[in-house]
């Protein structure tokens, strides 16, 4: 399995991810965001983070444009989690795609988020050939998430 990450930088940490999660928390979801939260896997306490939720075909997934993240590694090992808006809150579990699996929804994702995260996706876009999708997505975790 592929370890990369990409770091955020201060500007992502410190301004539009608080602007978003903000948002979010106030009910307002921007282009399908949320809050997600997961328990650590080490204190168990609930770590927060904003998500886009992508919705294809009926079937919703979480992807990790910036690759293994820390919430991707406490999604892993708690298998479950929630998403946050406002005062709604729904909880669910999570399976992770294999990377075979991964090019359709990547695909989606692209096409609806690539200005906001294209640069962590090594100049793939939506319009790719399959192999580079392929390629790319052992950096890329993706889960499928279904209410509990």
């Amino acid at each position: 399995m592929s370890a990369r990450f990409q770091q955020p930088g201060w500007f992502t940490v410190h301004v539009s991810n608080r602007i978003v999660a903000a948002l979010t928390r106030a009910g307002l979801s921007v282009r399908g965001s949320r809050v997600l939260a997961v328990r650590g896997r080490k204190t168990g306490e609930w770590r927060t983070t904003p998500v886009n939720l992508l919705v294809r075909d009926g079937t919703r997934y979480l992807v990790a444009p910036r690759g293994h993240t820390q919430w991707v590694r406490n999604l892993r090992v708690a298998g479950e989690g929630e998403l946050r808006v406002g005062r709604q809150v729904e909880r669910f579990k999570a399976t992770e795609l294999a990377d075979d699996e991964k090019p359709p929804i990547l695909r989606a994702y692209l096409k609806k988020w690539k200005v906001e995260v294209g640069a962590f996706f090594g100049g793939v876009g939506p319009d790719a050939p399959d192999e580079e999708l392929h390629r790319i997505a052992p950096g890329h975790p993706v889960f499928r998430i279904e209410p509990i």
